[in-house]
């Protein structure tokens, strides 16, 4: 039966410390982040209230042949303020607790929906971006890579020293996932024993397939999550609801003392 049922007796605390037991037991912990977790950061979402979808069509700006017919208008409406918020963004707790997990040896890869960069800024070293990355270019004439960080705006679009127009290395509406991405997603869900769903209400495919995947091999799903979402009571079997950094930081402070780790 899903623990979730039982949920309504417990106080957060009571839950987060039951986390904290499971994942110190665990042998193979996988994450799967969403927007929510770099909400903190001042990265809004794309979806949802308040995300970017609400004020610009991704149709229209974000569709890859959008950017291909006029990479100028693309840049300028949607990319360069992506640029500048990206850049001005750190990891949040929530991030430095996910980091801080890997180092304790628990948890051991992040399937991450966000192209914000901050899961490896934070410090965890295996990250599969599922829909790429913002932290890097590359030339759509020579390919090569050119790191975000690095590229000037006084030209739009701007362009490689070959004369190119750089892109990012995000995935746009219009392709695929990237094949590696997904397999590789699919086995370490597969394969884990406690998936933390952080961020995410899950149902956009197909990272929503991810929880589903673990929970069908037999893992043990913990969502953390300010609401309730679809993955609760159903997938999920137990929620911890609250702001992630928070949740996080107080689920990694309990691991830490069931591991007696010095403070």
């Amino acid at each position: 039966m899903i623990e979730s049922v039982e949920q309504g007796n417990k106080t957060m605390n009571d839950l987060i410390i039951k986390a904290a037991k499971d994942l110190a037991g665990a042998k193979s912990v996988a994450a799967l982040t969403g927007a929510g977790i770099s909400v903190e950061s001042g990265i809004p979402p794309f979806r949802g209230k308040g995300g970017i979808w609400e004020t610009i069509d991704p149709m229209e700006y974000a569709h890859i042949n959008a950017f291909m017919e006029n990479p100028e208008k693309v840049w300028n409406v949607l990319l360069r303020g992506l640029k500048e918020i990206i850049e001005q963004a750190k990891p949040n707790d929530a991030h430095k607790g996910l980091a801080k997990l890997e180092k304790l040896g628990i948890l051991k890869t992040i399937i991450t929906q966000n192209i914000d960069g901050l899961h490896q800024r934070a410090g965890n070293t295996d990250v599969i971006e599922f829909h790429g990355n913002f932290a890097w270019h590359r030339c759509l004439d020579c390919n090569k890579r050119c790191e975000t960080l690095k590229i000037d705006l006084k030209e739009i679009p701007p362009r490689c020293e070959c004369g190119g127009i750089l892109r990012p290395e995000f995935v746009f509406f219009g392709e695929a996932i990237p094949s590696y991405s997904l397999m590789r997603s699919q086995e370490v869900a597969s394969e884990c024993d406690i998936m933390l769903v952080v961020g995410t209400s899950a149902i956009v495919q197909p990272a929503a397939f991810m929880p589903m995947i673990a929970k069908e091999s037999g893992a043990k799903i913990i969502e953390v999550n300010p609401e309730k979402t679809p993955l609760t009571g159903r997938i999920s079997d137990y929620l911890l609801m609250g702001k992630a950094g928070q949740i996080i930081n107080k689920l990694t402070t309990e691991v830490e003392k069931l591991l007696e780790v010095p403070s």
